[in-house]
């Protein structure tokens, strides 16, 4: 990849330094009919740091998600990104911020190319207008070369690359997370936010991911994973936060969230 596609790519404004705080997260409350989901929640995401996020099924993961990226509003508390609040603000808003997201259900372009829908991932971070697109000046040119490069890039690291001119409603189930993780990438993001990656996915694309993750957050890459799978939990994370019934119940290392009692319990209830 040439030194040129990062330039295509608009980053973050003062970048904080490494182990500052990235996304705080303080007293987020969110209720659906008076049921409440996120429980007064409170959640710190360091500069380059990796994080997961696991509980029981219905223990308010996405819905924090939601609520972080602006997909949800919460009744109460503070979202910060970068210092600066987007408590909630519109999901475009704040992913042009610089946080990206996956969903639990695949979000893709099933009528574009594996290629294309990376390509328009990219074009609402770059400095463009309408008009430039459709006069195709020079400048657009080398703005759509250089996120070819990259999607292409992207495409060899998540195990793609031969399905580029397939359209996404062909490929399996799989293919389609993989390629949703792809598209989180591109943009080049500050903080990368993943819904459950590996559902679904086979055990040699899971590989592709893992490893390409670790590789992004050795540079420095900041991750925030919901997952299932804890074998992936526990290979790839720093600190692991654990939700139950909307709570926060227990916070840590990998090794520390194995022997605790209260994770134990709320899994397996004893």
């Amino acid at each position: 990849m040439s030194d040129d596609v990062a330039a295509a790519i608009v980053p973050p404004a003062n970048v904080p330094a490494q182990g500052s705080p990235l996304l705080v997260v303080r007293g987020l409350l969110k209720r659906f009919n008076g049921v409440v989901a996120v429980d007064h929640v409170d959640m710190v995401v360091n500069q380059g740091e990796l994080v997961s996020l696991i509980g029981p099924n219905g223990s308010g993961k996405t819905t924090l998600f939601n609520c972080v990226t602006g997909f949800l509003t919460p009744e109460d508390g503070r979202v910060s990104f970068r210092d600066e609040e987007i408590t909630g603000a519109r999901p475009d808003r704040i992913a042009l911020k610089g946080i990206s997201r996956t969903f639990q259900n695949v979000r893709v372009f099933p009528g574009l190319t594996v290629l294309d829908n990376l390509i328009l991932s990219v074009q609402q971070h770059q400095e463009d207008s309408i008009l430039k697109r459709a006069l195709r000046t020079a400048q657009i040119r080398r703005l759509e070369a250089e996120s070819t490069e990259r999607a292409e890039f992207l495409l060899e690291k998540v195990g793609l690359a031969r399905v580029r001119d397939v359209p996404a409603h062909d490929l399996v189930y799989g293919q389609r997370k993989m390629l949703e993780f792809a598209c989180a990438l591109i943009s080049d993001p500050e903080l990368i936010m993943l819904d459950e990656p590996a559902a679904g996915v086979s055990t040699a694309l899971v590989d592709h991911m893992k490893r390409y993750i670790l590789e992004l957050h050795k540079q420095g890459k900041s991750f925030l994973v919901v997952e299932h799978n804890m074998g992936v939990v526990m290979d790839i994370s720093e600190r692991i936060v654990v939700l139950d019934y909307g709570k926060k119940i227990a916070e840590g290392k990998p090794r520390e969230i194995q022997e605790n009692e209260l994770v134990r319990e709320a899994y397996f209830g004893s």
